[in-house]
């Protein structure tokens, strides 16, 4: 894509078609590398919601019957249309965003499409009853869905909730991310392509506090799927409270990756280390906290120092570690920086000040800190950015109870000799996910977290799952 300004950001999309906001208010899109505005993005009104809710309540009544085979085909053919739409989805995530393109490809990209394909194989959910006793077990749809995604991993959040929504025969309203939209605008123009009948998926960009609230208490809505922070997840869950809606939250972490003595030191560190990087450290899984035997721990810190300063900064084919999001993401995690020093952590490599020779754009340096306990700040609050805390630990019992010391249960990692000897730690971590020897994230496997991590599912049957209601019949002994 070479010129944003051809998507219809003016627009809302709305029962089928490309309507005007009764707010008429526009948001500017920042290209977190060099500060430019690249376009404006209306913002939605409490009444445009309703508009939007009425259609997809309208369409419901008819979604919900189509055949699982209908359904198939339409989710195909929107796998298609972002096949063909690969380049212009890269470009929207990556500009936006600021991860490199080349990165946004399999990181942002190329799973979603992965994940569209597979829900249209799942469509068949509707037609599945079982017998209990002398009850028949039947599922429908949970109805009218709102969907309000994050900045970090928009693509990826957006079918994670859509894909699945429209398999179980839901309708839904999508609230993008102020700072990252337009990839929901091209998704927005590929399902209008596909034939998806009018109101089953609307469009409505807009503040949290206008339209993720207005979303979160319609009385029309029966369930709302939040992705963010889980200061916002709380809002979300009062508004949404007094209408008994169903609402699932995937939000924060501050995940642990225990490496063994007997692991492989330089390949454990170095891929922890990487994984805080990889997107600035926007990303909710990051497994921030580096638990490493004491004995090896002097040898951790030079490797992780390595790492850190081999990080490739911008946007370029040979970057591995873009801006950071916003302005304000970048202050921060330059204030978190702050108080890990204050605190008496160890900086090891990075800090505060801005990169040389990216004084311009929303950077941070890769960042080690050494010598961190759990008690202090930025190893108990989710920084959100390229800052990873090395902590010593005397022996496995002292490992597991500092990786579960926390509020959250996100992720978590092990890297042991092999991944057998991993499991059994992994099994006593409090988290929703273990990444054991550098596994990768699996579409297939169910995704969220344990305590203030959220609740409920994304990916997989598990995800699937969500948008069902269990209804039993009673039939004559």
């Amino acid at each position: 894509m070479t010129d944003f300004y051809k998507l219809k950001t003016d627009k809302l999309f709305i029962d089928g078609s490309w309507q005007d906001s009764r707010s008429g208010v526009l948001h500017p899109v920042i290209n977190p590398a060099n500060e430019a505005v690249i376009c404006e993005v209306v913002q939605g009104s409490a009444e445009d919601v309703d508009h939007a809710v009425a259609a997809a309540r309208a369409a419901f009544r008819r979604w919900r019957n189509t055949s699982a085979v209908d359904r198939t085909e339409l989710l195909n053919a929107i796998a298609d249309g972002m096949e063909r739409r690969k380049e212009d989805l890269i470009q929207a995530v990556s500009q936006a965003l600021g991860c490199p393109a080349h990165i946004c490809k399999w990181l942002h990209v190329e799973g979603p499409i992965y994940a569209m394909r597979y829900y249209a194989q799942h469509t068949d959910i509707l037609d599945k009853t079982e017998k209990a006793g002398h009850s028949l077990v039947m599922r429908e749809p949970i109805g009218v869905c709102g969907f309000i995604t994050p900045w970090n991993y928009p693509l990826h959040q957006f079918v994670g909730k859509v894909a699945p929504a429209l398999a179980a025969g839901c309708t839904m309203i999508c609230k993008p991310s102020e700072i990252t939209p337009l990839q929901d605008y091209v998704m927005a123009e590929i399902i209008e392509s596909a034939g998806l009948p009018p109101g089953v998926f609307n469009l409505v960009p807009g503040a949290g506090p206008v339209v993720g609230a207005a979303l979160s208490a319609h009385p029309d809505i029966d369930m709302v799927s939040f992705t963010g922070s889980t200061r916002a997840g709380i809002e979300v869950a009062k508004a949404a409270a007094p209408t008994v809606k169903r609402v699932t939250q995937e939000l924060g972490g501050k995940s642990p990756l225990i490496i063994t003595a007997d692991a492989d030191l330089e390949a454990a560190v170095r891929w922890g280390c990487e994984d805080v990087f990889i997107n600035s450290g926007q990303t909710c899984t990051a497994l921030t906290r580096m638990l490493i035997p004491a004995e090896h721990y002097d040898a951790a810190v030079a490797i992780a120092k390595n790492v850190a300063e081999g990080v490739t900064l911008g946007t370029g084919p040979d970057a591995f570690m873009g801006p950071l999001s916003s302005a304000r993401q970048r202050d921060i995690v330059r204030g978190y920086i702050e108080k890990g020093l204050a605190e008496g952590a160890r900086l090891v490599t990075g800090g505060a000040e801005p990169p040389v020779q990216f004084e311009q754009g929303f950077y941070v340096k890769p960042t080690v800190f050494a010598d961190v306990n759990n008690e202090m700040t930025i190893a108990r609050e989710e920084i959100f950015g390229p800052v990873i805390c090395l902590i010593p630990y005397g022996d496995m019992e002292e490992a597991i109870r500092i990786a579960n010391d926390t509020d959250y249960g996100l992720s978590s990692g092990v890297w042991a000799k092999d991944p057998e000897s991993a499991l059994p730690i992994a099994r006593r971590l409090e988290a929703g996910l273990c990444f054991v020897n550098g596994g990768e994230f699996n579409y297939d496997a169910p995704f969220g977290g344990y305590k203030r991590s959220g609740n409920g599912r994304e990916f997989g049957q598990a995800g699937l799952d969500e948008f069902i209601e269990l209804k039993s019949v009673q039939l004559p002994a």
